[in-house]
């Protein structure tokens, strides 16, 4: 089959996992995990725009405003970690330990960040 003969809305609608399943399986972890993730991205797109309104319209940056935004990402990131059982430590080392394999000068480089060595075998 090729893609032209395929309808869009069709194979969405049968690709689709629906609605109901997705709450009928879904526990109070899951609701939980959701609720921050999606506070992430809500906080994530609100210290973007005032960023942007710094770098395209040249205003200055509402500094208060931007480390609000940081404060209420770390809320929602320490919803998740504790959501998943995880410390902030444990991030910041897997980081750190990705970030030495990606960069192993710990300098860096396009081709590195290209390469990313960190995500091959």
């Amino acid at each position: 089959m090729k893609p032209e003969e395929i309808d869009y809305q069709e194979m969405v609608a049968a690709l689709v996992k629906p609605g109901q399943v997705i709450a009928a399986e879904m526990t109070a972890e899951d609701a939980h995990l959701i609720h921050m993730a999606a506070g992430i991205s809500g906080e994530a797109g609100e210290l973007l725009d005032a960023i942007k309104k710094r770098v395209v319209y040249r205003k200055e940056l509402d500094r208060e405003n931007a480390i609000e935004e940081l404060g209420d990402l770390e809320f929602f990131m320490e919803g998740i970690r504790q959501g998943l059982g995880v410390t902030r430590e444990q991030c910041l080392t897997a980081n750190k330990l990705k970030l030495m394999k990606r960069y192993s000068a710990l300098k860096y480089s396009d081709t590195a960040a290209q390469e990313r060595a960190d995500k091959r075998p």
